[in-house]
């Protein structure tokens, strides 16, 4: 009779990594900044693209400029800079669904960090003051994270 390390050999040998792939993978509420930032990198230059479609890239690169030292975030005057404020209900829609880079429908703590890039690569990450402020201003439900009916109010008040 064969040992219970040679049965099993033949069995891990035929399973390939990738059938345990899913198991080192974090839940959604496990999320690390890391994790985040390299869900976002993957989506920068698309988002890039779509913000383009929407928003002109002179008024993008403006505002991203006016921001551009740490702590001086003001959403209320880049969302104005960047011409979103002005836009129709579904532009600001498109514009949410292109920050939400995990496609959860909500744009968490995690992300907002990284909202500029979501207007264009080069953006700075948010320091943690702006991206506690940035969502204590839009979660009116206060469930931790912005849904596409809260970023529509934030960008039009």
């Amino acid at each position: 009779m064969r040992s219970y390390e040679d049965r099993t050999q033949n069995v891990t040998e035929a399973v390939p990594k990738s059938a345990y792939v899913s198991i080192d993978r974090p839940s959604p509420e496990h999320r690390t900044y890391g994790g985040v930032k390299q869900q976002l990198k993957g989506k920068l230059q698309a988002a890039e693209m779509a913000m383009s479609s929407i928003l002109k890239a002179d008024d993008i690169k403006k505002a991203l400029d006016a921001f551009k030292a740490a702590d001086t975030f003001d959403h209320k005057k880049f969302f104005e800079m960047v011409g979103l404020k002005a836009k129709s209900a579904d532009d600001v829609k498109k514009a949410f669904l292109v920050l939400d880079a995990d496609n959860s429908g909500f744009i968490e703590e995690e992300e907002l960090k990284f909202v500029l890039k979501g207007f264009a690569a080069d953006g700075r990450d948010l320091t943690d003051k702006e991206t506690k402020a940035f969502l204590q201003a839009a979660d009116k439900d206060g469930d931790g994270k912005i849904g596409v009916d809260e970023f529509a109010a934030l960008v039009h008040e």
